[in-house]
Parts: structure tokens; sequence; C-alpha cells
């Protein structure tokens, strides 16, 4: 009886974005090594072939003590925003916007400032239980804010990553998020992989600082790449998902999100090969390496964008293979998660999650 009334509070919500473009299929060649594959799919299977015969090569992360971290105004720390972390990331894309990373620190009471002795080498004392946050696709500055904060009351602190191509990261010529999910079929891959990079590169940070309880929160297209992080960063003890789906191609083959983005895709490449082709980015590829470690699936029971059977099915396989996890259903549909009261369900169970298992 509610499905009818939240699929179309649903619609109502996704369609208040003007600013969606059906942008023109590519293969995105010029964002993989040269081949000597002809041109088009080919050349792109060889590639995802061998990030797949060793994933943790492909989601290898070269260390760094490029960390500068700005200490916030006064009124920022007033409402519990320490400041400001950027480093290099790993992946360098075109556009020198994307290449720097920028994350927001919100520590728990009590928690010293940040300092690098611990990215130069040096000792640092253990510190108590930190968190990388990552927000949802098309997220802006104040995206996933609220939650860290609340994290921080309740004694995790937050460090609140902004995805590549987002807020501080958008180049001039775009006003969405649209090169790191998109029909360019390679460069999808390599931006994804960018973002996991990146986390992975803010996780040594938070261990560089003297972090040991270290966990990953990760709404909608953050959920997918947070889980990619866990199962290559072994610093992650526990990881909240928040919308979840087994395959990266079909939310976006039939979410109400990414209709745009299905539109530009269609005619050229069916939904098989798609799923084929960023297996690099699918959850399901990685669950045997994140067997140990403690996981909260979260799924919205009137969900159109991550549609419910894909949740279901990424929860019937962690049981299946007997992983230690936990489920929450949201009585609401994705876009509706982030309004009142479902909003505060959602931040609730995500902290008493991380809480107990950090």
């Amino acid at each position: 009886m509610l499905a009818p009334f939240f699929h179309a509070w649903e619609r109502r919500l996704a369609s208040v974005s003007k600013d969606r473009v059906v942008r023109p299929f590519d293969w995105g060649l010029d964002w993989i090594p040269a081949s000597d594959q002809p041109a088009g799919a080919a050349s792109v299977a060889e590639w995802v072939d061998e990030a797949m015969r060793d994933s943790q090569a492909f989601f290898d992360l070269p260390p760094t003590a490029d960390f500068d971290f700005t200490a916030a105004s006064p009124d920022l720390r007033a409402g519990g925003e320490a400041g400001t972390l950027r480093f290099p990331s790993a992946l360098v894309t075109p556009h020198h916007e994307n290449n720097t990373v920028v994350a927001r620190w919100f520590p728990a009471a009590g928690e010293p400032a940040p300092g690098v002795a611990g990215a130069r080498g040096g000792a640092v004392a253990a510190r108590g239980r930190a968190v990388v946050v990552m927000s949802q696709w098309n997220a802006d500055r104040e995206g996933h804010v609220g939650l860290s904060k609340l994290l921080a009351r309740f004694g995790v602190s937050a460090l609140r990553l902004s995805l590549p191509y987002h807020d501080a990261r958008m180049p001039p010529e775009l006003t969405r998020a649209d090169y790191i999910v998109s029909s360019n079929v390679a460069r999808t891959v390599q931006v994804c992989r960018q973002a996991v990079l990146d986390a992975r590169r803010a996780v040594a940070w938070l261990a560089a600082q003297g972090f040991e309880r270290i966990g990953i929160l990760g709404s909608s297209l953050g959920s997918c790449l947070a889980l990619l992080t866990t199962a290559h960063e072994p610093r992650i003890r526990a990881q909240a998902l928040n919308h979840v789906s087994p395959w990266f191609a079909d939310v976006v083959w039939r979410g109400l999100s990414t209709r745009h983005v299905r539109e530009g895709l269609n005619g050229h490449i069916d939904l098989d090969r798609l799923r084929a082709l960023w297996r690099p980015i699918s959850p399901i590829e990685y669950l045997d390496r994140i067997k140990d470690r403690n996981t909260l699936l979260v799924y919205a029971r009137y969900d159109l964008t991550f549609p419910v059977d894909l949740s279901e099915r990424l929860i019937r396989e962690f049981e299946r293979r007997s992983m230690p996890h936990q489920t929450f259903a949201l009585p609401c549909g994705h876009y509706s998660t982030g309004v009142a009261p479902f909003k505060f369900v959602d931040g609730y169970v995500l902290t008493t999650f991380l809480r107990k298992n950090l």
C-alpha cells in the first residue's frame, strides 16, 4: 500500500535536478594504458581482465607524506569542524582541480590536533576511533557533514572525503559529477578507482595520526566505493554501507537517478557486456576479501535508484557465504532517506553500528 506513495515521492525528488546531460557513449580508450588490441571493447576488456587478475595491484597505493592540514576558523571549530586536509590523489587525471583530494576533519571530543609525525615516520600516541566518510553521487560540499558531526558527537572522529569531480574538485565545465559515473566506460572505472585510492590515502593519514580502530562509511555510490576500499585496505576494521548493490552496471542500467546515463549507453552496449567491463568496480567481485570485516548493509524498501532486488541479492550473498554482517531496511526510498524522519533513523543506525564495531 505504501509503495505507490513512496515511488511517486521518489520521482518528484529526483525531478528537482534539471541539469542532467545525456553525454555521448565512449569506450574511454584515452583513460587506459596503450593496448595492441583494436580500438573499442576488446581494448577495454583486455585492461579489465588484467585488473581482475590482481586487483590488489590495480588498487595499489604509493606512499606519500604530502599531507596539508589547515585549521578551521573559530566559527567552524565551534560547530565541530577542526579543519581541512588536502593531499595529492594517487591517480592523476586531465583535470588539475580533481587531482587534489579535499577532506574535512570532525574529531571526537578530546582528540588532539592533527600532527605530521606519523606521516614522517615518527611515533605517535594511540587514539580512539575514526571513520572515513564517503558521500553519495553529486553530493555538494555539505553532504554528510551533519552525519560526520553526529559521529564525532558520539565518540567517532570523522574524515569527510570529497569524491573525485565533486565540489572543490569539479572542473569549470561541469555542474554535476558526470565524470565518475557516465557512458564513458573506462573513465568510469578509472575515476572510481581514483576514489578508492583517495580513501586508502585518507586511511593512511588516520593511521599516521595514531588511529588503529578505523572504519569506513559510504552512501549510494559511496557505499560501493567504501566496500572496494575495505577489500583492498587491511587497516579498515568495519564498514557501514548505506544503499547497496552487487553490481555497478545494474544500478546504472536500471536506476532512477541514472536514466540519462543509460540513454547514453543505449544502442552501444548491452547490460551483460557492461557488467563484465565494470567488474573492477562491482562489490560482488570482492566479497571473499572482506570475510574478516564487520559490515552493515542498509537498504530502502521503496528504492528506485538502487532497486530493492539488487540490495536483497547482495544480502543473500553475505548470508550464503556466512560473512559477518548486519542488515537494516529503511521504510522509505533512496532520495527520501535524506528527509526527516528517515535521515535521523539512518544516522542512528549507522552511528550505532560503527561505535559498536570499532
